[in-house]
């Protein structure tokens, strides 16, 4: 089967660049829309798959136990054509983590999670840290929930932002080593993180581009979709080993 957001691999197999992961949960908003990339493949968590639907989309897997996204909308998923994959109720992985598994598995570069502002924190603080398991190393991770946008750092990445837009880093799963930051205004140079340490919360886009980089470990970015204060810029530290905007 074609599968669309890609090119061709030359032996008439479409190369998967994004796969979108729509997860349960609350909704996302209809501005969502102009973030997906076009024509890319949509795998849906449980009632994301209604979530898909309702925003016009077409889900081509959707995957888990199917509690949650009430019987119209699995009538309507099931006629659209899209496959099910079934999860028992009592399994050892939420609906998401499966739904990453299906998504890695079509071997794309890049997975782009969707979801909505709010809902339990439990299941939010879950989907964060398994958006930086080391299954999915090999594939780039971002997520949008709301308006806030969250990006997986493994070795590198560059990000594209607003001026005095608030971005976090924090390091998951164990300590992030030689970490450096470059657009921001207060900058990591070759720093460590440690996890639970707030050493990277607040920081600021000093312009509309920003890299970091580390050493070892994994990262994770959080952009609440916020600016900070003037004063926060005027204030910055850009002659300082590093630091954090927060107080």
């Amino acid at each position: 089967m074609l599968l669309a957001g890609g090119g061709s691999d030359g032996r008439g197999d479409r190369v998967v660049d994004t796969v979108v992961v729509f997860s349960g949960g609350p909704p996302p908003g209809v501005n969502v829309l102009a973030c997906l990339p076009v024509g890319a493949p949509i795998v849906a968590a449980d009632r994301g798959a209604a979530h898909a639907l309702s925003l016009g989309l077409r889900v081509e897997l959707a995957v888990g136990d199917f509690d949650s996204i009430g019987a119209p909308a699995l009538d309507a998923l099931e006629r659209s054509g899209a496959r099910l994959q079934r999860h028992s109720p009592a399994k050892d992985a939420t609906d998401l983590e499966l739904a990453l598994d299906a998504a890695t598995a079509l071997a794309p570069r890049r997975i782009l999670v969707v979801g909505g502002a709010s809902g339990r924190l439990d299941h939010r603080f879950g989907e964060l840290l398994v958006l930086g398991a080391e299954a999915y190393a090999g594939v780039e991770v971002d997520a949008i929930f709301g308006r806030s946008k969250v990006h997986v750092i493994r070795g590198e990445r560059r990000f594209e932002g607003r001026r005095r837009e608030l971005i976090s880093l924090f390091a998951l799963h164990g300590a992030a080593r030689g970490v450096i930051s470059e657009g921001l205004a207060y900058p990591l140079r070759g720093e460590l993180l440690a996890p639970g340490s707030s050493r990277g919360v607040s920081n600021v886009f000093e312009a509309e581009r920003a890299r970091v980089e580390l050493e070892s470990g994994v990262v994770i970015a959080l952009r609440p979709g916020m600016r900070a204060s003037l004063s926060a810029l005027r204030n910055a530290p850009g002659s300082a080993p590093g630091g954090s905007g927060s107080s």
